[in-house]
């Protein structure tokens, strides 16, 4: 009973007055400190789940990192491995994040599509699928040969690829304008 009455007394004379740092917002004059010090640390690389058993390395912004190819859009490319070895056919579709390509009428999928509506029929339909980058190499229909890809600097300063069994340049301004209007159809 003193016990409680002692503890009555000390917290009636605690009081809070409007001088006390509790309540009031910190002066304009106030600042931190600048010797504190922050510790530079290295971005570490996250994982991203594509599918759910592909992983991909990505950027500390959780984009994925995007890989250089060595073909492009409407190039012509001739299939080095694989199911279709052999065969020629144009590029119409790039997926950077991990190196493959589509390539017209190639690699040739079956995929059951349900009905969209009671009473439709489903369908079995044919699509490309993707072939990655490595299993083929730019073609020259000119002069019916496969190459590997050279980079080089034109007199006007302009930077193109080219086959390097055959010296023929790859990168031109027609070819690009031909390639997105037969993409555009």
């Amino acid at each position: 009973m003193a016990s409680i009455a002692a503890l009555q007394s000390s917290m009636a004379s605690l009081s809070i007055s409007p001088s006390s740092f509790l309540g009031n917002h910190l002066s304009p004059s106030f600042s931190f400190p600048t010797s504190i010090k922050f510790a530079k640390v290295k971005p570490c690389t996250v994982v991203m789940r594509i599918k759910r058993w592909e992983r991909k390395k990505c950027k500390p912004n959780s984009l994925p990192i995007l890989h250089k190819m060595h073909v492009k859009i409407g190039d012509t490319v001739k299939i080095i491995s694989g199911r279709e070895k052999g065969k020629i056919g144009e590029v119409t579709e790039l997926f950077k994040h991990n190196s493959t390509v589509i390539v017209k009428d190639m690699n040739l999928k079956t995929k059951h599509v349900k009905p969209a509506r009671e009473g439709d029929p489903g369908e079995i339909r044919k699509i490309e699928a993707p072939i990655h980058s490595s299993n083929m190499m730019l073609y020259s229909t000119e002069q019916k040969v496969a190459s590997r890809v050279g980079h080089k600097f034109l007199e006007d300063g302009t930077k193109v690829r080219y086959l390097i069994k055959t010296g023929e340049i790859i990168d031109s301004v027609d070819n690009w304008k031909k390639a997105m209007k037969e993409r555009e159809k």
